[in-house]
């Protein structure tokens, strides 16, 4: 027999509407939402939930998470890690993010050439481990020495590098038609290209390119044939036109924006997950925690610190459909996702655009709108309570107080914000 719990809201933020409604109530029967309103009818036996000193929201989603670390600071360590301890670490990720009200996590992977990140979704879709849901894209494809590349970190030893380096980096039509689908038989759900260069790996800058042009089309072709989106690492113009042009789904980072490129993505409805985040530091000036990532990555921080808060306004300006995705490799932990809610909050995004953002937006891009990203009827019951003014705290949602996945309530966690345990 299903079981019934009937939650009683202070406000709700549906992930529809933009507005907090106050007195809602939610009826959830098994895992599935079956009625929203005031003063709903009670089933027999019903399990009364009294959230009337929280706002309610639909479980937030991460678009842009990696988390084959247990923490950032084993980066330098990545190139040597087991596929089961990366497999370890994915749960483990998994696990922080559902605690902390996110119920849904988009996860790039990064390190071993296996397809533990595919097991760690699967597990969890059983119900084996109290965690987030994975949507992943099990590697990245891109040519040598591109930041996802991580036998990088072995460069200075040819045959080894050589030897570490995974499978879905290469060159070639051919090669990557075949990559393609590899990553599709052994159960991805979205291929992820590596354009251009990063701020945060040892390479060339945010401006350099690893794929000629037929290298795109011909990945975004056939996994288009094959049914599954495609999204890209990118930052400048130049690469996103590109992308535009040959039709790619969405983009991630894109944070050398610049207007013209802002008007095709709104004309063509692509999407772009701007992770705000890890640009944050250097873009409000905070030198202390520009300073915790590598010397190189600093440098290339403050050298496009300009362009790069003029790319923001731009973002922030345009109508571009815009996910929420944290992107942590340094600084934070890669289930801190709540970060991104304060950058986006101090970039002036606004709070609804915000929570869309991070749960209707999201359900989207990922392709699972039929089922989470709203409350409402005949969707998945995941919720969130939150004690913290959603409008106007940018760090409200540092602390969950309620979190339901699939109908099933989970522990929320004490979480360490600025030295402090919350």
């Amino acid at each position: 027999m299903k079981k019934s719990h009937l939650i009683i809201c202070g406000r709700l933020f549906d992930g529809i509407h933009e507005d907090l409604t106050p007195d809602m109530e939610i009826l959830v029967e098994g895992s599935r939402i079956t009625a929203v309103g005031r003063n709903l009818s009670r089933p027999k036996d019903v399990n009364v939930i009294n959230l009337k000193h929280l706002t309610v929201t639909p479980g937030m989603i991460d678009a842009h998470v990696h988390g084959n670390l247990m923490r950032w600071q084993e980066t330098d360590n990545i190139l040597f890690q087991s596929e089961g301890y990366s497999t370890l670490a994915f749960l483990h990720t998994a696990e922080r993010c559902l605690e902390r009200g996110f119920t849904t996590i988009r996860c790039n992977g990064m390190g071993p050439a296996g397809y533990g990140i595919v097991d760690a979704r699967n597990v969890i879709d059983r119900g084996l481990f109290p965690a987030a849901r994975m949507n992943v894209g099990a590697h990245m494809l891109g040519g040598p020495g591109m930041p996802g590349d991580m036998s990088m970190y072995a460069c200075t030893n040819e045959p080894l590098s050589d030897y570490m380096q995974i499978k879905t980096i290469g060159s070639g039509r051919d090669f990557f038609r075949n990559q393609v689908r590899r990553e599709v038989k052994y159960g991805t759900d979205f291929i992820k290209i590596f354009l251009s260069g990063s701020f945060l790996s040892p390479d060339g800058g945010p401006e350099i390119s690893y794929l000629d042009d037929e290298e795109l089309q011909i990945i975004i072709q056939t996994a288009h044939d094959l049914g599954k989106p495609v999204t890209a690492h990118v930052y400048p113009p130049r690469m996103m036109k590109k992308l535009l042009e040959f039709g790619i789904d969405g983009m991630e980072h894109g944070a050398l924006m610049d207007e013209e490129t802002a008007k095709m993505f709104e004309k063509q409805d692509t999407y772009l997950v701007p992770t705000f985040s890890p640009f944050q530091d250097v873009i409000e000036g905070n030198d202390n925690l520009v300073d915790k990532n590598t010397e190189d990555s600093q440098m290339k921080l403050r050298k496009f610190a300009p362009r790069l808060k003029e790319s923001r306004q731009i973002i922030r300006d345009s109508k571009i459909r815009l996910g929420f995705g944290s992107d942590f490799c340094a600084v934070h932990q890669p289930y801190e996702s709540w970060y991104e809610y304060r950058s986006w909050m101090r970039s002036g995004m606004g709070a609804f655009r915000t929570l869309k953002a991070a749960t209707s937006v999201n359900a989207g891009i990922l392709k699972m709108d039929h089922l989470i990203g709203t409350i409402e009827p005949g969707k998945l019951a995941d919720i969130a309570g939150w004690h913290r003014d959603l409008l106007d705290d940018c760090d409200a949602l540092s602390e969950c107080d309620f979190v339901m996945k699939n109908g099933c309530v989970y522990p929320t966690a004490d979480i360490v914000v600025d030295g402090y345990t919350r």
